[in-house]
Order: C-alpha cells, then structure tokens, then sequence
C-alpha cells in the first residue's frame, strides 16, 4: 500500500522519537539553539504478548474452581464468537466462551484515539456472494443488507464511500489500485492476458468465496503444487507493473508475496470475488463494508448475544484433556490472577492450530501435521493521530485506502473517510505492514518508537507534513496474523481432515480460519456457524 521527497529534517526528527523513551528531545548544540519537540507520545497496544506466550513458556498453574457446562468455545476471533452465536440460536444456551484478551474478535479488534475509532487489524467486508449464504443472511439481521426485487441491495451508509482507492506512482496519485498503462504498451498487453487467464480459471476450474463446502479438484491441486509466481513465469507474464500490483494483492490478503503463495491462493484472490479487469474494460470498484473501527463493528455485534455471563475476556486456556465422556480444561483469569477448571461435554478450539496442538494433552496425529504445514504472517499496524488533514498531492483526491506503489509497506486508511463531515479535519490513519517471517523476533524485541519511525518514515515520503501534524502512535504487533496459502497448504490432507465432519462420539471440534489455509473474515465465520449448527443438534 511508493516514493516521493523526504521532509526536511525529517529522519532527525523521527531519530529523536526513536531514542527518546524516557527522556525529551534533545536541543541543538551551540549559541542560539531553539528547544525541540517532546518526545511522540504512544506505544504498543492490542494483544498482551505476556499472556499468549504463558503458554509457549510452559508457565502452568493447576486447580483453582471448577464449572462446568455443555459446550466451551476456545479463543474468541470471529471463528468462535460464530460458533458461540450459532449455538446459541439454535436454543442451546448452555455455552461458554474464553478469550485470553481483554476483547473478543481476533484480528478483527478495534481501538479508539483522540476520540476517534480505527482499526487493530481487519477493516472491510466485501459484499458476500452467493456462496456466503449464512454470512449474507448475518449482514440482513444487523440491517446492513435487504432483499429487494430478488436482489440484495446494501445499506449505502455502511459501504464504502467514494473516492475509494488511490495509489501513489510516478509522483501523483491515480485513481485505483492498478498501476496506469499506457495504450498499446506491453504493459497494457500483459494486463489483458491475465484477466483472460482469471476469467479462463473462473470457468474451467471454479473458485468459491469462502472455500469452505466447495469441491476440491485435481486443477485445483495442480495450481496449489507451485507458487504463484512460478505460474506467471509459464505464461510469460513478466511485466513489472503487472507483477508488483499481484504480490501487493497477496500481501494485503496473505501476508506474503507471489513467490510464497501458491498459484491457487494468486487465482483465488480475484477468481472467487470480482475478478481482474485490465484497463478499458467494463468494471468497478469491489465494494465494500467498512467503518472507522473496521471489522470491530462486526465482532462487536457478533459478541454481544453472549453477554458478560457467558463472554470470558482476560481468560486464557492452558491445558485442554478429552476424556470419553466429557473434556477438562485448565485456564488462568487473568482478571482474578487465579486458576480455574472447566468441564464441558464438547469443547471448540477455536484458535490457530499451532496453538491447539500445544494446548491438547493428547493432539491427533492430524493436528500435529497441519500445524507442521503452516506458516503464519507477522503483522505490524500502526495508528497515527493527526491533529490535521495532510496536504494534498498532484492527482487524485484523498481517498479510504492508499497505496504506495513499490513500497515495503501496504499503505494506509483513513478512519474519518466514512464520517459524514462537512469539512476535513482530525483524523486517524491506519499503516499496515505484511512483515517477512524473519522479522517475527524483532517485532517482539525492537521498541515501538523504532518501529513508528520506520512507519513515519515512509509514508513521510508522500505526505512530507505528516511528521509536523502526528499527535500520537499506538502500533499493534500480530505476531501470527495470519496463515499463509504456501503450495501445498490449501489442499493439505490433515486440514481437510481436521475441518471435515468428526467421528461420532467425538469431544473435540476445531474451528479458525487455518483450516481454510488462509485467513479472511468469511472462511472464519462460515466454518464457526456451520459447525454451531452441527453441535446444536448432536
């Protein structure tokens, strides 16, 4: 989500920020120096890393008071705040759930700054199609859709408002996020050869949004054996501008480029939604459903029918035994700094899967290889308060989402776009950064004011005002955001086995978004109501 001119003194002054942790900015040496900036105010928010990594540390506790009840739900993401709610509307009420955060929803967690709601993680929705059914059928509950004339039209208020796409290259901005080509050229040519190839997978080999239900095939194996950018090579689909906008798609959406997805996650990025339209051709802009929080409006709603007697925050699940007749759980409360037990007939771990095979005293051999296949994205995302709008750039006009071309980032939101205001004004931009795995470890060890300079520093090179108008940082560090579609993954085995039906008799049921191989909001919901469903009537 590329490059203009730096602000002057502007990498002394984000060196200032970074160094600064307990102390002011320094003056200027010599006669007549002027005194300098405070220190930026901010700092990490979001997952408390303490607690998650209890458990990779061994640090255990025992006993504690016990309660029982009929179904625990495991981990709070979207897949199961679903599951819980599936449940629940299928009239069994005797269900828990236990987050170790102090907010459910995952990736999909919202934050507040100077007043103003923006994103932790998710921020959009876009519109379901028909092989979402439940998730459409959720979006008309809340009122955000209806049906009118055999068709589903949406609440406009909560879909993107316009202008929705801009991208920075050749130092203007341009609307979209597909890189301008020119008439005639080569890169004009090798936009329409791939949207023909997209529109020749839509039809021969099928692609559905979310995955989950959809037959798997032998084309669909062939393109998940080899990497995405292995498949361009073989047809000759070299062109610069072509490429850097598909490994930008499957970073925003995998957290990882075009030479580590495989062929299949590339096609299912465009094939499974609204396709690849090259210039010139009939299209518009995907649509879809956004708010200043983002996908925290969702968990929000997706949360509340459990309420606070059922919804367990600051809850964290430590060992996990299944017996024949009904499962132990030992979980600390945070709240509480206590231990306590559970004992449910059937037990939902609805968490990553690597974190479930830690969990289960005795994991299935399936789980131990799906968990081995997986590969998981380090996520950055930085909010930056600004006391005022930045200025504007040659081209066009601010818009929700802004992309760099060529950047190492994946550009930024505006929180405020969706607000109805009269005139430009505070707001909150929200930076994301799909890192490579080999910088997990120092998103955990680097200070967050290194990481802000980092993120100041290049969108700084397209809004030089920016330094001068950032109030306050909070970043958020998604150690394993998200599963990445590797080759291989999305037709593993040992994931379709673990996210098929269970045996009979079974105490155990997993749920989360690794099934699918990949993580978006409707793999997650879909696959926690459906399985809610099942327990409902087992």
């Amino acid at each position: 989500m590329g490059p203009g001119a730096p602000a002057l003194n502007r990498r002394g002054w984000l060196r200032g920020a970074a160094s600064a942790v307990a102390m002011p900015w320094l003056a200027g040496c010599g006669r007549g120096a002027q005194p300098q900036a405070p220190a930026l105010a901010g700092g990490w928010v979001g997952a408390d890393l303490q607690r998650g990594h209890r458990l990779r540390d061994g640090t255990m506790a025992t006993g504690g008071p016990l309660r029982r009840t009929q179904v625990l739900v495991l981990g709070g993401g979207i897949a199961g705040l679903a599951t819980a709610r599936a449940l629940l509307q299928r009239g069994l009420a005797d269900v828990h759930l236990l987050e170790l955060e102090d907010d459910a929803g995952g990736n999909s967690r919202g934050h507040v700054m100077g007043g103003m709601a923006c994103p932790l993680g998710a921020h959009y929705l876009p519109v379901p199609g028909p092989a979402a059914p439940e998730l459409r059928q959720w979006l008309e509950e809340l009122g955000l859709a209806r049906q009118q004339a055999g068709r589903t039209v949406y609440d406009e208020r909560h879909l993107c408002h316009s202008p929705q796409e801009r991208l920075f290259i050749d130092g203007a901005w341009v609307e979209g996020l597909l890189p301008p080509a020119a008439p005639g050229s080569a890169t004009l040519a090798q936009y329409r050869h791939f949207a023909q190839a997209v529109r020749q997978a839509q039809q021969e080999v099928g692609f559905a949004m979310p995955t989950v239900g959809s037959r798997w095939t032998s084309a669909h194996a062939a393109l998940d054996a080899r990497s995405f950018a292995a498949w361009l090579d073989e047809r000759g689909l070299h062109d610069e501008r072509l490429r850097s906008h598909l490994d930008y798609c499957c970073r925003d959406d995998y957290g990882a480029g075009i030479r580590t997805v495989s062929a299949w996650a590339g096609l299912h990025y465009f094939a499974s939604r609204h396709g690849f339209h090259a210039p010139g051709e009939e299209s518009e802009a995907e649509p879809v459903l956004t708010w200043p929080e983002g996908n925290a409006w969702l968990a929000r709603r997706l949360a509340q029918p459990l309420g606070a007697d059922r919804l367990h925050t600051g809850c964290l699940a430590l060992r996990v035994e299944a017996g024949r007749h009904e499962v132990a759980v030992q979980a600390w409360n945070v709240g509480l700094d206590r231990p306590e037990r559970w004992v449910a007939r059937q037990v939902v771990m609805a968490m990553p899967l690597f974190i479930a095979q830690r969990l289960l005293a005795t994991p299935p051999p399936a789980l131990a290889e799906a968990a081995a296949a997986l590969r998981h994205a380090p996520w950055l995302v930085a909010n930056l308060q600004l006391r005022e709008p930045l200025l504007d750039r040659l081209g066009a006009a601010p818009a929700w989402d802004n992309v760099l071309y060529g950047s190492r980032m994946l550009g930024y939101v505006d929180a405020m776009h969706q607000q109805l205001r009269p005139h430009a004004g505070p707001t909150v931009l929200t930076a994301y950064w799909a890192l490579p795995e080999a910088d997990r470890a120092a998103l955990l060890s680097r200070p967050w004011q290194a990481w802000a300079q980092q993120v100041v520093d290049e969108l700084a090179t397209v809004h030089p005002d920016l330094p001068a108008k950032l109030l306050r940082a909070d970043l958020v560090r998604h150690g394993h955001a998200m599963a990445i579609p590797a080759p291989g993954v999305r037709g593993h085995p040992a994931l379709q086995a673990l996210g098929g039906p269970q045996p009979a008799g079974a105490r155990l049921h997993f749920v989360h978004a690794d099934l699918s191989g990949y993580s978006v909001f409707e793999e997650a919901f879909t696959r926690g109501t459906r399985l809610g469903r099942a327990l409902a009537v087992s």
